[in-house]
């Protein structure tokens, strides 16, 4: 039960700060800034890596969870009680958002700019990305893995960075689907 409740606590935290800046960047016009939303999911991330890494693995992403298990080093058993917790968090937080900025329309959800199209590629290429870089550093030697957090956290404040405002670069499917079904924005999905 612990790491799933660290992979609750995780996920809450991704998506309370990440679409938090997004939402407070929303009803403040403007005052987080495109620069200071990356940074906020990449230090999340990071921070949340270095917190609950050693007790679940900080997966925080079904893509993530899905990722170890093909790759062989999660148990599939375990996948869908990780999934499970990690969509609890992202609805509480999700939530929890839109009773504290009931203004939001959005509440962070992933609003493409382009053609559904075109943000589904870049999508499928930013989460490969970091996909890689994950399965590369956090299964690593000791050495990698004591700057996993940094190098996962640099990997989505940077395509966070240059893809955000065209894909919304969430890299996360419950990152997306929690806020989209709070704010009743299900368009994109």
């Amino acid at each position: 039960m612990k790491k799933y409740f660290a992979e609750f606590i995780g996920t809450f935290a991704l998506v309370f700060c990440g679409t938090g800046a997004v939402t407070i960047n929303e009803i403040t016009n403007g005052s987080v800034t495109h620069v200071g939303i990356p940074i906020t999911f990449g230090l999340i991330v990071m921070a949340m890596i270095y917190s609950i890494g050693d007790i679940s693995g900080a997966h925080m992403n079904p893509a993530i969870t899905i990722a170890f298990a093909v790759n062989k080093s999660f148990k599939w058993k375990e996948a869908i009680p990780y999934i499970i917790s990690q969509a609890a968090g992202a609805f509480a937080a999700s939530y929890l958002l839109k009773f504290l900025f009931p203004a939001s329309v959005f509440l962070g959800s992933t609003m493409p700019l382009g053609e559904a199209g075109q943000s589904f590629i870049l999508e499928t290429v930013l989460t490969f990305f970091l996909m890689f870089v994950i399965l590369q550093v956090a299964t690593g030697s000791k050495e990698q893995g004591m700057f996993a957090g940094l190098a996962i956290g640099s990997v989505v404040l940077l395509e966070a960075m240059f893809a955000g405002p065209i894909s919304g670069a969430s890299m996360n499917p419950i990152r997306s689907l929690a806020p989209a079904i709070a704010s009743n924005h299900i368009e994109n999905i």
